[in-house]
């Protein structure tokens, strides 16, 4: 019983630790068309709903379409102004008029559908960028509350996640 109650108070201490530590960071998964209508599809301004977005590196485009008709075709800027699917950069169509595209690198995607309904507007631009960094705390002063419990809390709080560490390698 004593090593189970060791093995508890380490996870716990661990993840308050980690959770006090690690940048909160969380993707965003945007339905693409939501709000506008049905989807991916033509006949929507796609340059209105990016509008009031911010795309980050680790976000997801969801596009949900009728896959008897549209596809999802990354192009370069030259072949997304003029719409032109002959040469894809990528074909994300994969036949099920669900298809979700990661945006993993900083820079800006096109996105249009093949067959000529770009040309009815079925064609995304977007620019990804990295995630704003967080907030900056301001200076603490040397008598102040937050210096009193990031000296007398925080720093004992780790000693003890170490000191039940070494307890648990010990019994192990």
């Amino acid at each position: 019983m004593g090593r189970v109650a060791t093995l508890v108070g380490v996870a716990v201490a661990l993840s308050l630790t980690a959770a006090l530590v690690l940048p909160e960071v969380a993707a965003v998964r945007y339905m693409v068309g939501a709000g506008l209508g049905n989807g991916w599809t033509q006949g929507l301004n796609y340059t209105n709903w990016t509008r009031d977005k911010h795309f980050y590196n680790g976000d997801w485009l969801f596009f949900v379409y009728d896959r008897n008709q549209l596809s999802v075709l990354e192009v370069n800027e030259t072949n997304y102004e003029s719409c032109n699917s002959d040469h894809p950069l990528v074909n994300w169509t994969r036949g099920a008029g669900r298809d979700v595209v990661p945006l993993n690198v900083t820079r800006p995607y096109y996105f249009i559908s093949g067959n000529g309904f770009c040309f009815g507007g079925a064609k995304l631009a977007v620019k990804v960028e990295n995630p704003p960094p967080p907030p900056v705390a301001s200076p603490e002063k040397s008598g102040s509350p937050a210096s009193f419990y990031h000296g007398r809390v925080v720093l004992p709080a780790v000693f003890a996640v170490g000191a039940m560490w070494d307890a648990f390698l010990r019994f192990c």
